[in-house]
């Protein structure tokens, strides 16, 4: 263990290679990708073999511990509220309200809140019928439209939990979830306004696309379901998890109700309650259907987690190494602050392409870090899982799985969607990075 500062760094440089490019050129999972990371790096800085794999599995499952639930939860409210129609219902009535003027506005508002419980590329993929068919009535590029719903999901995706990479980071690092909501919502909101103006801009120069009909098995059918119902299983947990934030000990001991709502807005607690109140969003369930979409949460979840754990190794591993001690020990670390989060998640997302493999790498090593940062207090540690959730969100190319998405379903060239979408990203990341630098000056 009294290994050499440029020693330990060049294995731990050596380790996010390995991901990068096990990830990118050979397209290996994630999950076997970081577990390989681990081993060469716990090995390579003299680690015993079975001192490694004690460390994985104890830094895998206490990540779990933390995440497993929410993660599920999460992720079954989200196709729930795909399969009953709750988006289409919400995302008609910004569209009637704001008119086909502000058509591209209205999606990316649309995009917006539809995030807020479900990933990028699936919510994405949900509002494709419905975005495509605004810009056929409305003639506006389909660019615009486009890249406006595209850059709102990934500002909330980003950001805000329960999406696995913000939720993964808030819980290596220790940021209470429902703070990070309330402030990743407004941090996103700069970043929509302005992937939302770049798209008017760059949009009105490209070429129209072709627009062809997408099918998919989602019920987008609202069988006659309100406005109020569709909103409820997004807007229960929330202002759950959010008045379980602001609550005191103090309070909380001398307040019977204070208690009670202190234990609903537990995550898990309210998370449970939004997916009930997901499945009174329609009528006449049968057996199949709810074993289907549940089923198929499971399964999503398993996936994430698997990663989002092998994540958690992985900085288990890099604070058993002492990498935070060398680190502050070495450089002036206390100068860069949120900068540093900020644009070791920018490389790693620009490398890889994921942006929750991004942020839970990225969040392994900052997290011993912290300290040498200045970013060790409540507050900074919120600032830093949101500086990380802006460097998640650029550069996104054609290494991303979700620039994909996009492209399939939107028909725009590969061009277009550089010139346009990617550009965005860039934009989107830096607004982040000054809107937390101002906040770190006023918090």
């Amino acid at each position: 263990m009294a290994n050499s500062f440029p020693y330990i760094l060049a294995f731990l440089v050596a380790g996010i290679a390995l991901i990068v490019l096990l990830t990118t050129k050979f397209k290996v999972p994630a999950f076997f990708a970081l577990f390989l990371a681990c081993l060469l790096v716990g090995l390579g800085i003299g680690m015993p073999l079975t001192g490694v794999l004690t460390i994985i599995k104890d830094g895998f499952g206490n990540i779990l511990k933390s995440l497993g639930l929410i993660i599920v939860l999460g992720t079954a409210l989200g196709l729930l509220l795909e399969y009953t129609g709750s988006t289409t219902v919400m995302a008609n009535f910004i569209l009637k309200k704001l008119g086909d003027r502000f058509a591209p506005l209205a999606m990316s508002i649309t995009g917006f809140i539809v995030g807020l419980p479900i990933f990028c590329d699936s919510g994405y993929i949900v509002l494709s019928g419905l975005n495509n068919s605004m810009a056929r009535r409305t003639g506006i590029p389909v660019a615009i439209m486009s890249v406006s719903l595209a850059t709102a999901l990934l500002a909330i995706h980003c950001l805000v939990p329960p999406h696995p990479g913000s939720t993964a980071a808030a819980a290596a690092i220790g940021v209470d979830f429902g703070k990070l909501m309330l402030t990743g919502t407004a941090v996103a909101m700069p970043a929509m306004i302005v992937g939302y103006l770049w798209a008017r801009y760059a949009g009105k120069k490209s070429l129209g696309a072709t627009i062809e009909q997408t099918i998919s098995d989602t019920n987008t059918v609202s069988n006659g379901l309100s406005l109020i119902k569709a909103c409820l299983p997004i807007v229960i947990p929330i202002v759950l998890i959010a008045l379980k934030s602001f609550l005191t000990s103090g309070a909380k001991a001398d307040h019977a109700w204070f208690s009670v709502i202190f234990s609903l807005g537990d995550p898990v607690i309210a998370l449970s309650i939004g997916v009930l109140l997901a499945f009174n969003c329609k009528r006449g369930w049968k057996k199949a259907e709810s074993a289907k979409i549940l089923q198929g949460a499971t399964e999503k979840a398993g996936e994430i987690l698997l990663v989002i754990g092998m994540g958690g190794a992985f900085g288990a591993v890099l604070t058993a190494a002492k990498i935070g001690e060398h680190f502050s020990q070495a450089m002036a670390l206390g100068s860069m602050g949120i900068f540093f989060p900020f644009l070791l998640t920018s490389v790693l997302k620009t490398a890889q392409g994921s942006s929750t493999v991004a942020i839970i790498t990225a969040a392994s090593i900052v997290q011993p870090l912290l300290p040498a940062l200045g970013l060790s207090s409540e507050t900074g540690r919120l600032l830093c899982v949101l500086a990380m959730g802006g460097g998640s969100m650029m550069i996104s190319h054609a290494n991303d799985a979700y620039f994909w998405v996009i492209a399939k379903f939107s028909g725009l060239e590969i061009k277009t969607m550089l010139k346009v979408y990617s550009v965005a990203t860039i934009f989107m990341g830096l607004t982040t990075l000054v809107v937390v630098y101002v906040l770190s000056k006023v918090l």
